[in-house]
């Protein structure tokens, strides 16, 4: 212990300690989310929601930047024809690991630029959170279908930032 460190201290040190350590793999943010440590503030609009009303209606699925496929495997019924994108690494096996038995092929891309499908492939284009380029975007996605996506910009939270 610090010379004028108390206990407790070094309690709360350790517990920091144990948080910061704690694994974390995909986007699977139950740990600090279970917790109320990071919530999400209501939308006028629910991303899942525009989905969902889509699902049924279509017969093939992209998902760009799946992460650990967390979201991805939520939303069923999936069509037949599901892929994933995913361009972290580490991601990638967590990703195949939880969609590949549920029919979706993941793909590891590392260039947004390039991606390994057909053009015209998708009835349904999705991407929360991922840099996509729209010319690949609109390229394997069948003509009159729909891109759905959720960004966030370089000044989100810009407050904290601030801090």
């Amino acid at each position: 212990m610090f010379r004028n460190e108390q206990p407790q201290d070094k309690d709360y040190f350790d517990f920091l300690m144990d948080e910061a350590n704690h694994p974390f793999t995909g986007w699977d943010f139950s740990h600090i989310t279970a917790t109320r440590r990071m919530v999400e503030g209501a939308l006028s609009w629910s991303y899942s929601s525009k989905i969902l009303m889509r699902l049924r209606q279509i017969q093939s699925l992209l998902d760009m930047g799946t992460g650990g496929g967390e979201f991805l495997s939520s939303l069923h019924p999936l069509p037949e024809h599901t892929c994933a994108t995913e361009g972290y690494a580490p991601n990638v096996p967590i990703a195949r690991q939880r969609l590949e038995p549920l029919g979706v092929k993941v793909y590891e891309v590392s260039d947004p630029h390039c991606q390994p499908f057909a053009e015209n492939e998708f009835d349904l284009v999705i991407n929360r959170h991922e840099y996509y380029d729209p010319q690949e975007v609109m390229r394997v996605l069948k003509a009159g279908h729909q891109f759905i996506t959720q960004q966030v910009g370089g000044s989100n939270d810009v407050e904290l930032l601030q801090m």
